[in-house]
């Protein structure tokens, strides 16, 4: 099994709180790929500015997928992997503002992620989800 998807598996119960990042308290779905990052290498490699659900939608910028781009290895759409950190378009059009961590591949995949009025949670990737992937990545120290 993946180090990640382990740590990952550790948050699943850690209750929804936008922009928190602490095991078993609270955490969005950045605050938990943060706390995987923590527990993999250590200090976090820059401070999260604040921010709203919207992710700067209205402004058209991809700020979440910026950041990913500077501190995790961009990984092709063709292979899904356990560990990998999954950026998600909730619509056709949006901006990127969703992640979660593949936890499973094989004939039913899953993946780790946190979403307002869930704890942090297993789902199945299914395939509505697959079709709002919008970049992989695979965790790397920075």
């Amino acid at each position: 099994m993946s180090r990640a998807v382990e740590i990952a598996r550790g948050w699943i119960g850690t209750p929804y709180v936008h922009q928190a990042s602490a095991l078993s308290h609270g955490c969005d779905c950045l605050g938990l790929v943060r706390g995987v990052w923590r527990t993999l290498y250590g200090k976090e490699p820059e401070i999260v500015p604040r921010y709203s659900s919207d992710w700067a939608e209205p402004q058209g910028d991809e700020q979440l997928l910026q950041a990913a781009a500077r501190h995790l290895i961009p990984v092709d759409h063709v292979s899904i992997a356990a560990g990998q950190v999954l950026l998600f378009r909730m619509r056709d059009g949006a901006m990127a503002k969703h992640l979660g961590i593949v936890a499973q591949v094989g004939e039913c995949p899953t993946f780790i992620h946190a979403y307002s009025g869930h704890a942090v949670t297993e789902s199945p990737l299914s395939a509505p989800w697959q079709r709002r992937i919008a970049a992989r990545f695979a965790f790397n120290k920075g």
